[in-house]
């Protein structure tokens, strides 16, 4: 199945068939989901070994008519483009800087069927930080040398009685990371193989004892600045609100 056919599948979640209906002559909400792709996919840029920055904050500009359309779907549209927009960036290997919004916005100048999309990625200073998964909890690495073991004085404790006291050490200057076994009684894995020193690319497995502990590299930033300018026919998609704003 193709990425449009997910979105109109998707989409067809959101709006039953006798809806759908009231679309013919304007903007269909599949050709918005096409448009944001279309937008993320222009936009990205690489700005890391391996790592794909993409926008994260949208502006969708419709006509009146086609704005008053999209308002009677609620909140229901927001939730399936900015899920559309999340899997469509995770198919491609794309990172954001911060949150994604999405507003949409009516442009008297723009005449019926017809959008425009603007896009930009969240304001503040884009760094990469390096992290451990381990048990389900992240980790930041905050230092250029972490030890993790079951020790206490370890900077990473861990509750496994297969690991030493200090069983690896993970080294971390920014850009890059590699893994050290602390001579350790039983041994470290990389990726199933076992290693004493080794170069530690994003997303792979360390495991010590019955320990799993993936290393990613993270995109850092602040959210982006709500707008000052906002009218009141201006509505704004947040993620961390699950809906529409007015």
């Amino acid at each position: 199945m193709g990425l449009l056919d997910s979105f109109e599948k998707g989409l067809e979640r959101a709006v039953n068939s006798a809806f759908a209906k009231t679309f013919r002559s304007g903007i269909q909400p599949v050709e918005i989901a096409s448009a944001l792709r279309s937008e993320l996919d222009k936009k990205a840029a690489v700005v890391s070994r391996d790592r794909i920055l993409a926008p994260n904050t949208f502006t969708v500009r419709l006509a009146p008519t086609d704005d008053e359309r999209m308002r009677t779907i609620g909140p229901a549209l927001g939730d399936e483009l900015d899920t559309l927009v999340q899997k469509h960036a995770k198919a491609q290997g794309y990172s954001f800087a911060g949150p994604v919004s999405i507003t949409l916005v009516r442009d008297e100048q723009l005449s019926t069927g017809t959008l425009r999309v603007e896009s930009s990625t969240a304001q503040g200073t884009v760094a990469w930080r390096g992290v451990v998964d381990i048990d389900g909890q992240r980790h930041p690495l905050v230092k250029s040398r972490t030890v993790i073991g079951r020790g206490s004085d370890a900077d990473i404790t861990i509750s496994d009685a297969g690991t030493s006291r200090k069983h690896v050490e993970i080294l971390w200057d920014g850009e890059r990371a590699m893994v050290r076994d602390m001579n350790s009684t039983n041994g470290t894995l990389l990726d199933g193989r076992k290693v004493t020193e080794a170069a530690l690319p994003p997303d792979s497995t360390v495991t010590i004892g019955r320990t799993r502990i993936v290393f990613r590299v993270v995109a850092q930033a602040a959210p982006p600045r709500p707008s000052t300018q906002a009218s009141d026919v201006t509505r704004v998609f947040d993620t961390r609100q699950g809906g529409f704003q007015p």
